[in-house]
């Protein structure tokens, strides 16, 4: 039954302008499929506000309509690309070198893939330690380059006549580092940009860049970027949303849907290894420690909140949980994750399962920047500010209220999400409890 819808959501009128942070492998082949998918030359393929279906109300009523038909969502049609990068190649030369598109899909959309041409970035050589470019903004404080953001973002949607405006982080995983005293307050942030206190990281300057020119802010890697206090402060101080943090795309993703299987079925686990063989510039990035270090922290928290070790000491107090990520260049974008889990059942009795799993990197990011985009567009335009919890299904370590753990496990996620659009229009949230069938 549907009642009032408790937001109300302004109209997906005029252009969405999308902002890119890193305009590698996974931006390319992201804003190529859009293209490509424009114009008839493939499908949105893993995108749930394209793809997917929402269940209204009971079984018997078969109301599946379409996400996208359901709640208004911005077209592909009115989406107007930009970014930045350290590197001064197009959009199209990026997407040549990442090689993970082929040739002939990317001779469709070469015009406006050569259209494309990154701003000057904002870098540090120490929170990126492998990777280097020419095409940086080299003057002035932090503050200085923070403001150089800002009048970037608004040249953009000037040039561009944009109405709407998100950003998404695509760029590469930085140094681990943990909050500091520069990151407690707005005030402190602010001052700390002015002195170019070290302890802010690029990624940290856009996030700001991004809530102070009011576009949303989405993190797709596993930086320290807008998850400290000052900017969660200042995103629900300018009623802005934000998401974070790194997508979840391969080998976590398996993670997401196995271990609550193991979980359900209350089947142990002594041991789960993993590792990955890649050879994109985000295999190059992780071979530094520091970067790693990021990396492993996100995927290392996935199995211990799914599994609560705490609640079931006998099945998972004593797991092994060891995470391996080697850079491999004859492998590019096509990466392999391998894992071995070693789980035990009746009277302890020991299993293993293999996964070995050729995935492709950026064709898995890909649609999740695209529902990003969009979902986070949704959420400005209905009046919902700072973190959006409902979108923990597209990340690897979900961002939530201070003290609140993560919610992990992908189904449960994947409800979530619909039912805060269920909710957003008014419609009876979904709990499968399927007594109302047999009264």
């Amino acid at each position: 039954m549907s009642v009032e819808p408790p937001v109300k959501i302004a109209p997906a009128e005029g252009k969405l302008g999308v902002l890119m942070p890193g305009m590698g492998a996974v931006a390319t082949t992201f804003v190529a499929g859009v293209e490509a998918v424009k114009r008839g030359a493939g499908l949105p393929i893993g995108s749930l506000t394209q793809m997917a279906t929402i269940r209204l109300g009971k079984r018997t009523e078969g109301r599946s309509p379409y996400v996208k038909d359901f709640v208004p969502l911005a077209k592909l049609d009115d989406m107007v690309f930009g970014g930045w990068d350290i590197y001064e190649d197009t959009a199209y030369e990026a997407a040549l070198n990442a090689k993970v598109l082929e040739q002939s899909l990317l001779d469709v959309v070469k015009e406006p893939l050569s259209a494309l041409k990154p701003m000057k970035a904002v870098f540090e050589q120490e929170y990126v330690k492998r990777i280097n470019g020419p095409n940086v903004k080299t003057e002035g404080s932090k503050m200085d380059k923070a403001q150089a953001l800002i009048d970037d973002i608004k040249n953009f949607q000037k040039t561009n006549n944009v109405d709407r405006t998100v950003m998404v982080w695509c760029g590469s995983t930085e140094v681990f580092h943990r909050p500091a005293a520069v990151h407690q307050t707005l005030a402190s942030f602010e001052e700390g940009l002015a002195k170019s206190d070290p302890e802010i990281a690029p990624s940290q300057i856009y996030a700001y860049a991004s809530l102070m020119a009011g576009v949303p802010f989405a993190n797709g890697a596993p930086n320290l970027t807008h998850d400290i206090p000052a900017l969660l402060d200042l995103s629900r101080d300018r009623s802005l949303p934000i998401c974070g943090k790194d997508f979840k795309t391969g080998q976590t993703f398996m993670k997401t849907l196995l271990a609550p299987a193991f979980k359900a079925r209350m089947l142990g686990i002594r041991g789960w290894f993993s590792t990955n063989i890649l050879g994109n510039r985000d295999g190059e990035v992780l071979e530094d420690p520091g970067s790693f270090k990021s990396k492993e922290e996100t995927k290392l928290s996935v199995l211990e909140h799914i599994l609560q070790p705490d609640l079931y000491p006998e099945l998972y107090r004593d797991l092994y949980h060891a995470v391996r990520i080697n850079y491999y260049p004859p492998r590019g974008d096509a990466k392999e994750g391998w894992d071995n889990i070693d789980i035990f059942g009746w009277l302890g009795y020991p299993m293993q399962i293999k996964i070995d799993f050729l995935c492709r990197d950026s064709i898995l990011a890909a649609p999740i920047v695209l529902d990003l985009v969009i979902f986070m567009d949704l959420a400005q335009r209905a009046g919902m500010k700072g973190i959006q919890e409902w979108l923990s299904f597209y990340f690897k370590a979900p961002m939530t209220a201070p003290g609140l753990y993560p919610e992990h496990d992908l189904f449960i996620q994947l409800m979530k999400l619909k039912n805060t659009l269920r909710w957003m229009r008014g419609e009876d949230l979904i709990t499968h409890l399927g007594l109302e069938y047999y009264d």
